[in-house]
């Protein structure tokens, strides 16, 4: 029986953090501080409160201060480190990878981003349906630009459609993903590869993607108004 506690955890920390370097310096994005912690480590908190102990952390731009921060933190925790040197994109950072991950199933997410998902619950769905891959999706009323999701009744992916006004109530990409370990043989090696705009629309007509859904509000601080409501929110 899987338990959340054998399953690894990748977080995608590469990113070069542009917009919002006007008001954090010289640091990656996901350690931008919230009441003096890294965002990454109440992401992490939030993980670890369903069971997870292995993280494995996806570094690019200013990587040095992720790993020395998580080498000299004092947890419990197990953090590995897969380094970039040049930018890969969000599959093929997981892709990169692949020889850390040691669970079968395992979670990947965003690491400028928390949003509150029962990810035990999550864990279940993907189960239940058999999924090579589930991505969380939360409710957004007349979507303003943001990817939409299209999906059967039974929550198997039909389509997406990034960059799309509506509207209508849709559902969008949380940047939370279970997947199986199968996912790599759809992932090129040593080529940026990315996951909304790549891997994810070349497995719909293979019917084995699923999108779980939640009425939970995503907080991410990619921008600089964005952080601040995350910061408000997460105060």
């Amino acid at each position: 029986m899987l338990t959340l506690h054998d399953s690894d955890v990748i977080i995608l920390c590469g990113g070069y953090g542009t917009r919002l370097r006007e008001v954090i310096n010289n640091i990656p994005k996901p350690m931008a501080e919230i009441n003096g912690k890294p965002f990454l480590d109440i992401l992490i908190d939030y993980i670890s409160s369903f069971g997870f102990s292995r993280y494995i952390l996806c570094t690019g731009y200013k990587g040095d201060v992720i790993r020395n921060y998580y080498e000299n933190k004092n947890s419990a925790l197990k953090f590995i480190f897969s380094e970039e040197t040049e930018a890969m994109g969000t599959a093929g950072a997981i892709k990169k990878a692949e020889t850390l991950i040691q669970s079968d199933i395992f979670l990947a997410i965003n690491g400028d981003s928390l949003c509150k998902i029962n990810i035990q619950e999550f864990f279940k769905f993907h189960l239940l349906k058999n999924a090579f891959a589930s991505i969380a999706l939360i409710r957004k009323d007349k979507s303003d630009d943001c990817g939409i999701t299209k999906l059967e009744d039974n929550g198997r992916i039909t389509g997406f459609h990034e960059k799309m006004r509506t509207n209508d109530t849709n559902f969008i990409n949380a940047g939370i993903y279970i997947f199986n370990r199968n996912i790599f043989s759809f992932i090129p090696e040593n080529k940026k590869y990315s996951l909304e705009f790549d891997l994810f629309p070349n497995m719909v007509n293979l019917k084995l993607i699923y999108g779980f859904k939640t009425q939970e509000q995503l907080f991410d601080i990619g921008t600089p108004e964005r952080y601040a409501m995350a910061k408000k929110y997460l105060s």
